[in-house]
Order: C-alpha cells, then structure tokens, then sequence
C-alpha cells in the first residue's frame, strides 16, 4: 500500500527511471482507493480520507479490505505504543507518506508528537497541499495548533507548528535531510520513521542507505516499515509479474525473501533490535470482537486466499537507544 520515489533527462521519451518512478506514484492512488473503499463499508473509522481520496465504483474484494484492515491496525499500535512511550515529545517523520491521514487522527485522540513530518514525490505533495488549503476539515486542525493564520509553503511544500508536508527524493538523503532540517526536524528528540511499501521499490542499496541514515541521524528512534516477504515462492512471483506488468518494478525485492531477512537489513545498518511478523500472524492477535465485527461485514468464501495475501506482507519494527523509554517493549 503506501508510496516513494524520482530522475532528469533531455530525451524526448520518459528515461527509465521516470517510468519507474510513475509506476511507484500510481500504487499511491491504488492504496489511497483501496483504503477509501474499506473505509467507505465499514472496516474502520477515517473521517478525513474523503476529502482526499475519491471514492470508487469498483468493489474491492474481502481478502483486500481485511488485509488493509490488519495493516492500518497494526500500524497504528505500534505508532501509539511509541507516542505512550515518549509521552508524546518525540517527533515523527512518515516516509512516502501519500494521502495518509493519521497526523489528523492523532489529533483527534490528543496523541500528537511534537511535530508531524510527511514527505513523498513532489507530484503526489502538490496535490496533497491542494486538497488541505481548499478543505477547511483538513486545514482547520493544522491552523488550530499554528501560531499564524497562514499556512507557509509553496505547492512542493508546507509547513507549519505541528505539521509538515515535503516534496522529496528519498534517495537523495542530503536533499531529504536539507529539506526537513528547514522544516525544524529536530535529531535530539526521539524520533518514529514510517514506511509503508516504500523500501521495496528502491534497490537494496538505496533503502539501506536511507535505513543506515535513519539511525545515524538519531540517538532514539524506533522504525516501522510494512512490506511485502517470502517473494521467492510462486504467489510472490506471480505479485512481482502482476506488479511489472503495470510498469512498476519492484527494485527492492531482495530484503524481502524472508522475515529474517527484513530483520537483518536494520541490524545490519545500524539499528539495534528488530522484530518482525507476517500480516496472517498479526491478523490472529487481533482483538476477536474486532475481527468478529470486520468479519461480518462480508462474506469471504477463500480464506485460503485471505491467508496466502497475509502471508506475503508483513509489518518490522526497529530500535536505536530508548531503553530507558521502554522503545524494546513496544510490540504488536
């Protein structure tokens, strides 16, 4: 599901990177879409999405919005348990961030960090920037914790007390840290990065790269990246196939073959625990009466399906310093 990645060339055809990178910005859309549907019947409550994701006529099947359903809330225990953790001073920079509203949620639970960062492709921002400057249900939030009247910015970018929205390549790490810096990240306070789908679509030395910045840049952090695993065996094949067909190639897919495997790629770059756990797993410790209420919501006659989908996403949390926190507790 969620989103990242960029190029320059003086042909008159898209470079090969262009069309990758227009490929990546259009599973931006397809998430975006997936997540409005699930929403739209039920499966969880998002009163901000509408107002920047369309609703759409084609009904996405049971296994999609239950597997949407398990990633949302994973996610969001796993963000919670760090803002419980740090008693909310810590900041948190969400990577490839698309039309992602959980800034505007927090607020609505009392659960805000310090600051909330969000960056993605300067293309997907400028329309994010749009729909909060023309809808007062996603400006008003951001304006009410403000000191100014105004949002500063410009359409790759905006920013103000609590919240910033950034245009930026996260391959291009002194540009990205540039940019946020601008936007008053701060490296001394314990600091959440998100990443959902994002890694698997750099190369492996481009993620390890951002991975190994991620825990340079910062003496306690915690880092949550969902992503696609076991993409050796035939079902993965056949995504990778899917997904390549539509001009969007998986360039990352290599940390991906095993659980062990998204573990190593942060201890070996520099962070200090890792765990992680397949989205079939996480869907069984689900809280029954939640899944008992999602699970009437439709029919689903292939739980076979339903298993084979969640065995190949999964949701990895690492940690750098924060003992004293309790950052090594936090699990889902």
């Amino acid at each position: 599901m969620a989103t990242n990645l960029r190029s320059t060339t003086f042909n008159s055809g898209p470079s090969s990177t262009e069309a990758d990178d227009e490929g990546v910005q259009g599973t931006c859309e397809d998430a975006s879409i997936c997540k409005r549907f699930a929403v739209s019947i039920g499966y969880w409550d998002d009163p901000y999405l509408q107002h920047l994701v369309r609703l759409s006529k084609e009904r996405k099947a049971p296994e999609i919005n239950r597997g949407y359903f398990a990633r949302v809330h994973g996610i969001s225990e796993l963000i919670k348990a760090f803002l419980r953790k740090t008693e909310c001073h810590c900041q948190i920079l969400n990577l490839g961030a698309g039309m992602d509203t959980t800034f505007w949620i927090l607020k609505d639970q009392d659960l805000l960090p310090d600051k909330y960062f969000e960056v993605d492709f300067p293309l997907i921002v400028t329309r994010k920037v749009h729909s909060i400057r023309s809808r007062p249900h996603l400006s008003k939030p951001i304006l009410e914790l403000h000191s100014e009247d105004t949002l500063q910015g410009d359409g790759h970018m905006l920013d103000s007390k609590r919240y910033a929205l950034i245009g930026a390549d996260l391959r291009d790490l002194a540009t990205l840290e540039e940019k946020l810096k601008k936007c008053n990240m701060n490296t001394q306070l314990p600091t959440l990065l998100v990443t959902e789908c994002v890694l698997v679509y750099m190369t492996p030395e481009q993620s390890a790269n951002l991975i190994k910045w991620a825990a340079n840049s910062f003496e306690t952090a915690m880092f949550i990246s969902y992503e696609q695993v076991n993409m050796d065996d035939r079902f993965g094949q056949i995504m990778i196939e899917n997904l390549r067909r539509r001009q969007c190639d998986l360039a990352g897919v290599e940390p991906c073959k095993s659980l062990e495997s998204q573990r190593e790629r942060f201890l070996s770059n520099g962070w200090e625990t890792a765990s992680a756990v397949n989205m079939m797993e996480l869907y069984s410790r689900l809280p029954r009466a939640e899944v008992s209420r999602i699970e009437a919501l439709e029919f689903l006659d292939e739980l076979e399906l339903l298993e084979q989908l969640m065995c190949h996403y999964c949701l990895c949390w690492a940690t750098r310093g924060g003992s004293e926190l309790g950052l090594t507790e936090i699990t889902c």
